[in-house]
């Protein structure tokens, strides 16, 4: 069976919002047309999507597993329509994509070298869409901070740098030269736990069953304004806490915390000469 994908982009939106009146809006189509198509779905799939009472509109088990399948087919789907509108055009831009506190002038300035007939653009990442935008077409490489999901990526190392700990300045351990990781067991951590697994195997609110919310932060600002109300402390590469220096964060170094790990990624299916020229360059000079 053919699957609709404009059926699945309407189904998405309800799935978002849990609300078809909402869900319309986004959409700019009518309510009633709306849940026709939610319903053509249904029938197509032969399964019950949503549960719809007068109070609220929620997920089945099988809508929940539609929303998780969807997303990457729908970001795939628009991938290829972006790769296949430039290569119409003709390979006149190349996007990278980098995460905050690296610097990657050294390596555009000699791929545009190489390259003087291409457009050359920038995409500041963060740690939720860093390898989103290489499945959905935005960036044509991307220079990530590891652990990312790697499945149908090409990934190579550059280089790996020092974590340290971003403390407010009134903290108990603001003034030490360097701690170690068992020092912050009782803090909580603005970040999910996984990020840091030297943190979640000692931490007190883990430990106790207790753990605190993260709030959801969208980037390193966000999280310095979290660190200096006194919110929690964070885990952050030793350039990006030096990118963004404030009077109220300070940053110390953690004596056995790993350190973070930053490669280049592209998706395994791009073979262009313009992604493995960068790839070259990215590496022999981010190395170094």
């Amino acid at each position: 069976m053919d699957v609709d994908l404009r059926k699945v982009r309407y189904f998405v939106a309800v799935a978002e919002e849990l609300h078809f009146g909402r869900a319309a809006e986004r959409l700019h189509i009518a309510q009633p047309v709306l849940s026709r198509q939610i319903r053509a779905l249904e029938d197509e799939l032969k399964v019950q999507l949503f549960v719809r009472t007068k109070r609220a509109t929620e997920l089945t088990a099988a809508g929940r597993q539609l929303l998780e399948d969807a997303r990457p087919l729908l970001a795939s789907a628009e991938a290829a329509r972006r790769r296949v509108v430039l290569a119409a055009r003709g390979p006149k831009t190349f996007t990278i994509g980098f995460m905050p506190g690296i610097t990657v002038t050294a390596a555009v300035r000699a791929f545009t070298g190489q390259h003087p007939g291409l457009t050359i653009e920038l995409l500041r990442t963060t740690w939720e869409d860093q390898v989103e935008v290489l499945h959905d077409g935005r960036a044509d490489v991307s220079i990530v901070r590891l652990p990312i999901d790697q499945q149908g990526l090409t990934v190579r190392p550059l280089f790996d740098e020092p974590r340290v700990a971003m403390l407010p300045a009134d903290h108990r351990l603001a003034g030490k030269p360097s701690i170690e990781i068992s020092d912050l067991a009782d803090e909580h951590l603005l970040q999910h736990p996984d990020a840091v697994p030297e943190w979640r195997d000692i931490a007190s609110e883990l430990r106790d069953g207790l753990p605190r919310p993260v709030p959801t932060l969208h980037n390193v600002e966000e999280k310095l304004e979290h660190v200096a109300a006194g919110n929690g402390i964070s885990i952050l590469p030793l350039s990006t806490a030096s990118f963004y220096t404030r009077p109220d964060v300070v940053s110390v170094p953690v004596d056995d915390l790993g350190p973070n790990h930053v490669c280049l990624a592209w998706t395994a299916t791009r073979r262009s000469k313009a992604v493995q020229d960068f790839a070259d360059i990215a590496i022999r000079v981010l190395k170094s």
